[in-house]
């Protein structure tokens, strides 16, 4: 019966792109009360099919189905070509494997063009309660949000705001030689990483 009704979930979702609600899983599936409806999420939960999100709906996890990895392509010298099946990939849980935490953003400007991001990208952002030197960050500068490297000043320069402040000052490093450092003056928070960039050609 369980697999039955997870065909129904699976079947709905590709026909309609989203999950059905609980309501729409009472009328396919049969049950009488809304608590058969819950442990069948439940299950599919713990068979890693749907998830729930922050505000108790659910969301699709593993029902996409996903592309065929064939084998590795040279990019540096030609090489014979080898197909073989490694894996399958779902880009959606790829890229996205923290969905409550990540969102999309669209890169505008040229000011991380060095590090690979260009104009009309989309990036994938996600929410860190750690950070470190070294990431590319979504950060709020002066009421102003950017995105750049996250580096670490040894000193903090004379006149810049935090001083005499506790802890580690940072500053914003840009991917370009026409962009110049930004130093946070009156506020200064990481508001994201950067974890991935997608690019269609």
């Amino acid at each position: 019966m369980y697999d039955e009704n997870k065909k129904k979930v699976i079947k709905f979702y590709k026909r309609y792109n989203r999950t059905p609600g609980y309501q729409e899983i009472m009328e396919m599936t049969g049950f009488r009360s809304k608590n058969a409806v819950f442990k069948l999420i439940e299950q599919l939960a713990d068979d890693g099919v749907v998830y729930k999100d922050a505000h108790g709906k659910i969301a699709p996890k593993n029902i996409r189905e996903g592309i065929k990895m064939l084998g590795l392509v040279e990019a540096g010298f030609p090489s014979p070509a080898e197909e073989e099946l490694l894996d399958v990939v779902d880009f959606d849980e790829y890229l996205t494997p923290n969905k409550e935490s990540s969102y999309i953003l669209k890169v505008k400007g040229e000011s991380m063009k060095d590090a690979g991001f260009m104009p009309g990208d989309m990036v994938i952002v996600e929410r860190k309660n750690i950070y470190k030197p070294g990431d590319i960050v979504i950060a709020c500068v002066d009421g102003e949000y950017t995105m750049k490297y996250l580096r670490k000043m040894p000193t903090v320069p004379p006149g810049r705001a935090g001083g005499g402040a506790k802890g580690p000052q940072y500053f914003l490093e840009p991917a370009n030689k026409d962009f110049q450092n930004i130093y946070p003056g009156e506020g200064f928070r990481v508001e994201a990483v950067v974890t991935a960039v997608v690019r269609k050609y």
